[in-house]
């Protein structure tokens, strides 16, 4: 009796010693202290009831020890806005996570607002509750929203766009051939990845100097502030008149303003006015059998071509930056040139067969311009001797080498070319600020007869106040001297 009893004594010992050790497998102290990557979860502005991008925040176990987190937990619980997946677990609160000694996991945060009918920046806030040993710690959960007006591949009739709320178009947007899009000053128009605007009518988006107009993309966190390729862009279709763009930015697409289909009849017009399109995958302009009067436009930044003027047409343009350093400071990354003129296209069909498709280039004057970029020859000429190709660069800095041969007066007049005549923008690598250096070598350089038609720049200075109007889109203004 003795011995079983004995028998008992040691298993339950055994059983102690067990249950012990695995106690002694996570740090008990009540002092245990987590740390986190960041100590608030911070959304930038996201629209009303559409998911927000994925953040994350890391957890560490700073201890020699593993760490038992006996609870995670969204304060708000299942009515907060917030939403949580800790280490692979959707889940507004979880129970007892593990952290090993001097490790890491992941607890990735999305957020959605509910509109509240207004015009303004809300915010939203919660947080996320840590119990560890009977300790608690917190971290902070904020996101600002923004209410829109849902533009969801809708047929849109004659109507106007006003500033009161921005618009979100998800899908595609089409302005049908007996129809005009008004767009107010200040109106804002964001859209969805895959995204576009489609005129068949016209387009009328009349911004100011101090309420310009935006089309970009609906991800508005720092991080795709300058990102390409978030949506599609902006086709004006062949027979599509009378369309005028003026203080108007439009960023971040495929091709920014596509202006001409060359599957329809007829030409596509515009004016293009005080407006930059910039950080675009293939194209910023890219313009098919059209006519194109513009001044005072910035196209910058795309992966093949800032503008394309395809298959003929009639183009004027003003006091024009086209500056590509897309890639960086790398030439390899872009083998296109900023800008091409051609009267011709081939396209190739799915069999493989290639159809061209030509035109008259009937003009393509560019006057006090700058076509610029990180490549050594920024112009391409793509000619087919059986229609016409008149162009004329006059009074313009152009990126070409040397050898480039612009003797022919009947194409350029006062061109100045190669690294020379760098206009040295202020920065054009990571801030995309293509106003003009000191030193650059295009100021003063412009013609007096182009500037006279056009007396302020796209930041509204006076180009007529000093020694000569510069060339390209801004107007070097020096900061006199107090006395």
């Amino acid at each position: 009796m003795i011995r079983y009893l004995l028998q008992i004594l040691i298993v339950a010992v055994m059983l102690i010693s067990l249950f012990s050790c695995e106690d002694e497998g996570y740090l008990s102290s009540p002092d245990a202290q987590l740390k986190f990557s960041s100590d608030t979860v911070m959304f930038d502005t996201i629209f009303t009831t559409i998911g927000s991008t994925t953040q994350h925040l890391r957890i560490y176990n700073p201890y020699e020890e593993n760490i038992l987190i006996s609870r995670i937990r969204v304060a708000g619980g299942d009515f907060s806005n917030f939403r949580l997946n800790v280490n692979g677990t959707p889940a507004n609160e979880v129970y007892e996570v593990e952290v090993p000694a001097r490790d890491s996991i992941f607890i990735f945060v999305e957020v959605t607002i509910d509109p509240n009918g207004q015009n303004l920046p809300m915010v939203v806030q919660d947080s996320i509750e840590f119990t560890t040993n009977a300790n608690r710690q917190s971290i902070k959960l904020v996101a600002y929203g923004q209410d829109f007006k849902l533009v969801k591949n809708e047929n849109i009739g004659t109507t106007t766009w006003t500033a009161e709320k921005p618009y979100l178009v998800y899908g595609n947007a089409y302005v049908d051939s007996v129809s005009t899009l008004t767009i107010e000053p200040g109106t804002k128009i964001y859209f969805h990845k895959e995204a576009g605007l489609y005129i068949k009518g016209t387009i009328e988006a009349e911004g100011t100097f101090q309420n310009p107009i935006l089309f970009t993309s609906d991800r508005l966190e720092e991080a795709y502030k300058n990102i390409p390729d978030q949506w599609n862009g902006i086709i004006l279709y062949s027979g599509s008149h009378n369309n005028v763009f003026n203080f108007a930015t439009i960023k971040n697409a495929y091709i920014g303003l596509q202006v001409g289909t060359i599957e329809h009849e007829g030409f596509a017009t515009l004016e293009l006015n005080n407006s930059r399109i910039e950080n675009m995958t293939y194209a910023g302009l890219f313009a098919m059998k059209s006519k194109i009067s513009g001044y005072n436009n910035v196209i910058a930044n795309c992966g093949f071509y800032a503008a394309a003027l395809l298959v003929g047409g009639e183009y004027e343009f003003y006091h024009t930056t086209i500056a590509n350093y897309w890639g960086g400071y790398s030439s390899r990354a872009r083998q296109t040139a900023s800008l091409i003129l051609s009267n011709n296209l081939i396209i190739k069909d799915s069999d493989g067969s290639e159809v061209t498709h030509t035109g008259n280039l009937e003009k393509a004057l560019f006057g006090n311009c700058i076509i610029y970029g990180n490549n050594r020859m920024e112009i391409e000429l793509g000619k087919n001797d059986e229609k016409a190709f008149n162009y004329y660069f006059d009074h313009c800095i152009i990126q070409v080498p040397d050898t480039f041969n612009t003797s022919n007066k009947e194409h350029y007049r006062n061109v100045w070319k190669g690294s020379t005549y760098d206009p040295l923008f202020m920065d054009p690598y990571e801030k995309y600020n293509y106003a003009l250096d000191t030193l650059s070598a295009a100021k003063d350089k412009g013609s007096l007869e182009y500037a006279k038609f056009f007396p302020n720049d796209i930041l509204n200075r006076d180009r007529l106040a000093d020694n000569g109007p510069d060339l390209g889109a801004f107007e070097r203004v020096e900061k006199k001297d107090e006395k």
